[in-house]
């Protein structure tokens, strides 16, 4: 193996900028944390942090674009296993509630992606597809009679949501319940808890997890007695090569397509009406010739507002990657947040620009087996909402700053007030 290209980088506390170990760093200003991953991609070798308290494990972060991607396709080096997210999901919690693909690699991941994917058949992706414009119409009609207020109650959050609870199956008299625990249950990940929330608000996600997983079971029972057509039925009648779903293995599945597919296209959402507020030139420019620009508004939306901040990775086997050697068992942050302005590849990072091509982003992972699976569907959603807003709403706008939520996990908005 070839030694590293650059000497290690290890932080010291207060000689190298922010401690991205520090929770008090995610409570930064999201500017002040952009400028601090700026200054880290200038290193040139990856950074390890140690955390100050606790048992937690030291970990190095990957900012650059090139490094994110090359991980992102190297699961044999840079592992999901044993988990994806911070903290890591205890064995315990695994076995109740099912493994998440998220927190999968090789043949168990492979094979239950291929299942999954083979459920989500042209048909269906066809039909969704007219139920995307529907529910947005349905929302911009509600919200024009409604008129301004928050607009994640009104839209950026319904939207998503209700475009999953259709392709799925869910009938509409569990859907207030499921989404109330959809809350529940991402409302702190990636938040730091303090004092005795951190072990109450645990408990409170986890009831609310095992709850909705239970509602999913019963709907999945019936499925299998009268199957619909839907994604549910779908996954618990077996395919070609005799594979269906476990009750639990489809519980986890809904989990994840709930909580990170709701969660991350309505932050998207969230966002992109802030920025097309914020940069009228962009927003007139969109509007003037919507189906031509609204790809690249989208893309552009993902890229400066990276949904999802990072994922970790566990190393499997010694490697190098961007002038450092890894070794079996340290951790490995992707931060998708600094890989999205890497100056390298993007010209003038921090402008917001629906013309920028190419635009290679990594808002949806950095490609590789995790490459996100429900892309294309958060893609036509914005497109099918915002289409709706502006045709019909005209000056629909954000109002002031929105109410962002403190993470080191999503860049997640709280609520957002908004007019026309």
């Amino acid at each position: 193996m070839n030694a590293p290209t650059q000497a290690p980088t290890d932080h010291v506390r207060g000689a190298a900028g922010a401690d991205l170990a520090d929770p008090a760093f995610w409570r930064l200003p999201r500017s002040r944390r952009l400028s601090e991953f700026a200054r880290l991609r200038e290193l040139g070798t990856p950074v390890r942090f140690t955390p100050g308290t606790g048992s937690r494990t030291p970990f190095h972060v990957l900012v650059r674009h090139a490094d994110v991607r090359a991980a992102s396709r190297q699961p044999q080096l840079f592992a999901s296993a044993p988990g994806a997210t911070t903290p890591e999901p205890a064995p315990w919690a695994k076995a109740l509630f099912g493994n998440s693909m998220v927190n999968m690699d090789g043949a168990g991941h492979a094979g239950l992606r291929r299942t999954i994917s083979r459920a989500f058949t042209p048909r269906l992706l066809a039909a969704a597809e007219d139920n995307i414009s529907a529910v947005a119409a349905r929302l911009v009609d509600e919200m024009a009679a409604e008129g301004p207020g928050d607009f994640m109650r009104s839209a950026a959050s319904r939207m998503p949501f209700e475009v999953i609870c259709d392709l799925m199956g869910i009938p509409a008299r569990h859907r207030t319940g499921i989404l109330e625990r959809i809350d529940h249950a991402s409302e702190y990940v990636g938040v730091q808890r303090r004092g005795r929330a951190r072990l109450r608000v645990p408990g409170r996600g986890l009831r609310s997890l095992a709850r909705m997983q239970f509602e999913v079971a019963g709907i999945a029972r019936e499925r299998r007695r009268v199957p619909a057509d839907d994604v549910i039925s779908a996954l618990v009648r077996a395919d070609v090569e005799g594979r269906a779903l476990s009750s639990r293995e489809l519980g986890a599945f809904f989990s994840l397509l709930l909580v990170a597919g709701v969660e991350t296209t309505r932050n998207a959402i969230a966002h992109g009406l802030v920025l097309l507020t914020e940069h009228p030139e962009q927003r007139a420019l969109l509007r003037s010739d919507f189906e031509r620009y609204a790809d690249g508004a989208v893309d552009e939306i993902v890229r400066h507002s990276t949904p999802i901040i990072q994922f970790r990775r566990t190393v499997a086997a010694e490697c190098e990657l961007g002038g450092r050697t890894f070794l079996p068992g340290e951790k490995a942050m992707l931060l998708y947040a600094s890989a999205n302005r890497d100056g390298s590849v993007f010209a003038d990072p921090d402008a917001f620009d629906i013309t920028r091509s190419p635009n290679p982003h990594l808002g949806y992972g950095g490609g590789g087996p995790h490459h996100c699976l429900g892309a294309h569907l958060a893609k036509l959603e914005m497109k099918a909402l915002f289409r709706e807003m502006f045709e019909r709403l005209g000056d629909v706008r954000s109002v002031g700053e929105p109410g962002l939520i403190d993470s080191n996990f999503d860049n997640r908005v709280g609520t957002l007030p908004f007019t026309f």
